[in-house]
């Protein structure tokens, strides 16, 4: 190891979570459990795809989701066997990669089942394929409202067959909101158009559906459907402002070590702006990560880390390859100490700063915490 920022992945931990997501599933719906679509979109959300998602098909991940098809191939690349998902936009893509790589499209516009359509024709293959609802994202789907116009040509396309239909819910983490709602009921109706269009032996038995994200999946049991979409939580973080009683493991920890101490007197300036200044004697530490390793510029006056088992805040500019907390009180701080950015540094409560935390004290979500830690920090697996 070269940089001493470096994010530490608990395998062993993701495969826990997973497996407490499917234990709560069975819990709570005895007559029948809906399988798991673990998503692994945007490097799993941080945390490193290739090796989630090989971890994740371990512990019986029923199929995969990313993002794209380049996010599909690079698992396939890693030897990852399961099927793949992918939730995004083809119609501008080169699609030879879903044949290559043996990836289930999402078809989410005519075009997208136009461009899919011929090239499976091209290949002379029949195509399994996943259908978008709009509900009320309005981003990408067919409208709900909208069905009989648009899927007939969709449904009787000769090389595509549908496997299942699937939605997205805008507002799961506001419970307040009630478009949640107006979205479940949608999707209900939708759910019957599709049936009611479809050609006869194109949906075999009975239509899949499935809705749920995280957020979904921990708030109302009435839209797990036959398949639920878990993300964040596998990782190990709940979706604020919910609470869970799953049994969840944080996936990542961030830790950094000291490379600087120096003493301040009162009056001086520390980092880019001058922006903070002492009043009294202080001893600063600085820490080798910064915004391009993803650490929010808001964190400065805001955040903390954990240094010797005492929280220490982050005063000054978050630079781009460093940071300078305020040590002062904490004995004995030196070059080489470990500084904890995300995780735990002792037993006590507050000796540990999770993913909530840090985004809830620059105004953000966790999502953009872990998805933005930098390429540049090495992932240790464990």
């Amino acid at each position: 190891m070269i940089r001493p920022t470096t994010a530490r992945i608990d395998l062993e931990a993701l495969k826990s979570n997973y497996r407490h997501i499917r234990q709560f599933l069975a819990a709570e719906q005895s007559v029948r459990v809906p399988k798991v679509i673990a998503v692994v979109k945007a490097n799993a959300y941080g945390h490193g795809a290739p090796q989630v998602a090989r971890a994740l098909e371990d512990a019986g991940a029923d199929l995969l989701a990313c993002a794209d098809i380049e996010e599909g191939s690079v698992l396939r690349a890693a030897g990852v066997k399961a099927e793949i998902l992918v939730f995004g936009a083809l119609s501008v893509s080169d699609l030879d990669g879903l044949f290559d790589c043996r990836l289930t499209p999402t078809i989410s516009t005519p075009g997208a089942a136009q461009a899919v359509q011929a090239a499976a024709a091209r290949y002379r293959t029949t195509l399994h394929y996943h259908l978008k609802i709009d509900t009320g994202m309005n981003r990408l789907g067919f409208r709900y409202d909208n069905l009989r116009r648009t899927l007939p040509e969709v449904l009787g396309s000769a090389n595509l067959r549908l496997e299942a239909i699937y939605t997205h819910f805008a507002t799961a983490d506001d419970p307040d909101q009630p478009l949640f709602n107006d979205q479940r009921l949608r999707f209900e109706q939708a759910s019957g158009v599709v049936s009611e269009l479809a050609p006869p032996g194109v949906l075999g038995d009975r239509i899949l559906r499935h809705a749920c994200n995280s957020a979904a999946l921990l708030r109302d049991s009435r839209v797990w459907h036959d398949i639920v979409r878990p993300g964040l939580l596998l990782y190990g973080i709940v979706p604020p402002p919910l609470a869970s009683t799953i049994p969840l493991m944080p996936v990542m920890s961030l830790t950094s070590r000291v490379v600087g101490v120096k003493g301040l007197r009162p009056g001086e300036a520390v980092g880019y702006g001058s922006r903070f200044r002492t009043e009294t004697p202080a001893t600063i530490a600085v820490v080798p990560a910064g915004y391009a390793d993803g650490l929010d510029l808001r964190l400065e006056q805001r955040g903390q880390v954990l240094i010797r088992g005492r929280r220490a805040p982050v005063v000054g500019a978050v630079s781009m390859d460093m940071i300078t907390v305020d040590v002062t009180g904490i004995d004995a701080v030196q070059p080489g100490d470990e500084v904890v950015l995300i995780g735990r540094q002792g037993v006590e409560v507050w000796q540990q700063i999770d993913v909530r935390e840090m985004a809830a004290a620059i105004g953000s979500i966790p999502y953009e915490i872990v998805c933005r830690i930098g390429a540049r920090i090495e992932r240790q697996y464990t």
